[in-house]
């Protein structure tokens, strides 16, 4: 084992307990030390080195929690045998395809991604994290130690047709929904704003613009998104500072908006000086579409996630905003909480920058469309709004059912989805639709159980109908 350490090792700079773990883990991997081999003992290393015998400790410790070596009471510590991939996998997945007793009871509220490796990435990640410098753990945050992660993200979102975009652009939130308030603070001013959105919209705009005080307008829409006419007659009749719109999947109807639309859209916003907020959170696969940002650079915001590519749990987003108000972006997040927490910012970037972790997004979304494939074979045969990049659907109910009594219906047959209510305002009209979410830690077979008893239901509507 004397061979393995390199001569400069005690006059390179850096904390020595992780020096002597890589040169360890370096040496197993290239297999210089082999399963079964056991070290030397800790003091016998540390007198050999010329450390603490503390330092060979905490190495050996770092190493028998990532599983190379193995600690055996009476005999020392060894090369451990490597893992089974298999049974790591499985291990890895067993929370995320979790299934209650109850088989019949499934949840499809909100998109639940399958666990295709990105669980296993994170806790690489947090693993890293943990054995980071002390200064990551004690300070504050502040913007240039942020530029690494901001970095990150200009690169995850680089094949997105965003406009010209640097580090210096990106704002990092917590989550979509946070970016989205961010972006309210920044943009709306005055006692009583007013926000335009379309008439079936995803209700964190409205939640946002309720904190901002704000009064939020429905616009008509129809199979293509926001109705240009319709906004403009809005706008000649108050003075509205924003408008929200999800051009590439539109939540809740699933809606794509094409090119010659937004286009009309930003000739009506630079007439009426209007700001164009995109909530790009629900895509999954590649833009269609130029975005807001591109076509109108002085007024497009743009708001996303890695909710529904990687996980939601990390509660990550990015806001970015028109070139020439960066600076206010960033002045509304540092005056409201200075900044992610810098441990869960260098997880993300060493997530983001892993060059796994974009095959692991192209694989959930591939088996997302599996689910999609399941639901339109045992519901197309109604009127059906999908995609297959898209993790929800949009059921336009038949003669004899209304949505609320299809989802107190389905909600009796162990299913929970969302009607077409929801995503109405207070005093608006909603259709006879519900939408349906792909839920991925949910087996394909018991997902396709909980489809065929929604058709039952549709084939059997009520002989009186309720509301």
């Amino acid at each position: 084992m004397d061979t393995i350490w390199p001569e400069m090792l005690l006059k390179t700079k850096g904390p020595k307990y992780t020096l002597v773990a890589d040169t360890i883990r370096k040496a197993i991997e290239n297999k210089t030390l082999e399963v079964g081999v056991k070290l030397p003992p800790v003091r016998e290393l540390a007198y050999r080195l010329q450390i603490t015998p503390g330092t060979v400790a905490r190495a050996y410790t770092i190493l028998t929690d990532e599983g190379l070596l193995q600690a055996e009471v009476g005999r020392g510590t060894f090369v451990a045998p490597p893992k089974s991939p298999i049974l790591d996998d499985v291990w890895s997945r067993q929370l995320h395809l979790a299934e209650t007793s109850d088989g019949r009871q499934v949840s499809l509220f909100s998109p639940r991604l399958p666990d295709m490796g990105q669980v296993k990435l994170i806790r690489e990640c947090m693993e890293k994290v943990s054995h980071a410098d002390p200064w990551l753990f004690m300070n504050y945050p502040t913007r240039d130690a942020y530029a690494p992660m901001r970095q990150a993200v200009v690169e995850w979102l680089s094949d997105l047709p965003l406009g010209p975009l640097t580090h210096d652009d990106i704002v990092l939130t917590h989550g979509g929904q946070n970016g989205l308030c961010l972006v309210f603070q920044t943009i709306l001013q005055g006692a009583k704003p007013v926000v335009l959105v379309e008439d079936l919209s995803y209700a964190g705009f409205r939640r946002a613009g309720e904190l901002m005080r704000a009064e939020v307008i429905g616009i008509k829409m129809d199979q293509w998104g926001i109705d240009p006419d319709a906004m403009e007659h809005v706008l000649r009749q108050t003075k509205a500072q924003a408008v929200c719109v999800s051009p590439e999947v539109q939540n809740p109807t699933g809606a794509h908006t094409p090119l010659e639309r937004r286009k009309e859209i930003v000739e009506i916003a630079r007439r009426y000086d209007l700001q164009i907020i995109e909530d790009d959170c629900y895509r999954m696969g590649d833009a269609q579409e130029p975005s807001f940002r591109a076509l109108a650079p002085e007024r497009g915001w743009h708001v996303s996630s890695i909710s529904k590519t990687l996980t939601p749990a990390l509660r990550v987003g990015f806001a970015i905003a028109p070139r020439e108000r960066s600076v206010d972006l960033r002045r509304s997040a540092e005056y409201g909480y200075f900044g992610l927490a810098q441990p869960l910012a260098e997880l993300t970037r060493l997530l983001l920058s892993d060059p796994r972790t974009r095959q692991v997004a192209r694989d959930v979304r591939k088996r997302m469309r599996d689910y999609v494939r399941v639901t339109v074979n045992a519901l197309g045969g109604f009127d059906l709004n999908w995609a297959p990049d898209v993790p929800f659907v949009w059921l336009s109910l038949p003669s004899g059912w209304r949505a609320a009594a299809f989802s107190r219906a389905a909600e009796r047959e162990g299913i929970q989805l969302r009607s077409a209510d929801e995503f109405a305002l207070r005093d608006g009209r909603a259709p006879n639709a519900v939408r349906i979410a792909m839920n991925g830690h949910v087996s394909l077979d018991r997902f396709e159980d909980a489809m065929l008893r929604l058709r039952a239901l549709l084939d059997n509507p009520p002989e009186q109908i309720s509301v």
